[in-house]
């Protein structure tokens, strides 16, 4: 069973300030993501964000958050691993 996937308006921000080749890789890692998320363990995140989730592209993460009662995936944020937890 996949999951839906929804990004919220911040999260399409940092993906349109990406260049076309990341952005691609990204949100291919993403629809993976939905397909995939229930044979994988997430990677929570702590402190300020905690409930939150992170999926590791490369140098760039996607920082999410699931429903998993109703299958739903919400892509919160993404960038630059340096910068998307700030």
């Amino acid at each position: 069973m996949s999951y839906k996937v929804e990004i919220s308006d911040t999260a399409m921000k940092d993906l349109k300030k990406l260049n076309s080749q990341v952005r691609t890789r990204i949100l291919k890692k993403i629809a993976w993501l939905g397909e995939h998320f229930e044979s994988l363990v997430p990677q929570p995140l702590t402190g300020d964000l905690s409930g939150l989730f992170k999926l590791r592209v490369g140098d760039y993460r996607v920082v999410y958050s699931f429903m998993a009662e109703i299958s739903i995936i919400s892509i919160q944020r993404v960038g630059h691993r340096r910068d998307v937890y700030d």
